[in-house]
């Protein structure tokens, strides 16, 4: 047998203080190892930009983790969504978002996403739209495909992004 080491780990939040750091390497990389793969294959992406933007002018954006409070299917839209969000301040704040044809309200309610928050108020079917949420786009076989963008549960509503 060579030297084998014991190196100290962390422990994953949740874990009941019998179990084993061992036994929870274990089980992570079984559950690691379960999910299908991804055949990128046929993904399209659009090409970057190949304009640059300066550091001063990125940096006025204002990325932040939001809570979905509540999301309802906008009336008389088949494309918006209206979120009432979490982003840490006092009021909350409303978004809205054309991904209707990707996500049901009822699944969205508890996530955390992102945000750019300093957007001016945009009326989208006559209500303020206070922000963005970001999602990422891709073309596959012909079909554009959307993902709202959502980071873990861990993160606090208002933490800044860099």
């Amino acid at each position: 047998m060579l030297n084998e080491k014991q190196f100290p780990t962390m422990k994953p939040l949740g874990m009941e203080k019998t179990e084993s750091a061992a036994e929870s390497v274990t089980a992570s990389s079984e559950s690691a190892a379960s999910p299908t793969p991804i055949d990128f294959s046929k993904v399209e992406i659009e090409p970057l930009f190949t304009d640059y933007v300066d550091f001063d002018t990125f940096s006025k954006s204002d990325f932040r983790a939001v809570k979905v409070l509540s999301c309802e299917a906008v009336p008389k839209s088949k494309k918006l969504l209206r979120f009432e969000l979490d982003d840490g301040t006092e009021e909350p704040r409303t978004i809205l978002s054309g991904i209707h044809a990707y996500y049901e309200p009822e699944e969205l309610v508890g996530k955390t996403c992102i945000a750019i928050t300093n957007l001016p108020p945009r009326k989208m079917m006559g209500i303020d739209s206070c922000g963005m949420l970001i999602s990422a786009i891709h073309e596959e076989e012909g079909e554009e495909k959307l993902h709202l963008l959502m980071v873990d549960e861990h993160i606090p509503a208002g933490a800044k992004l860099y």
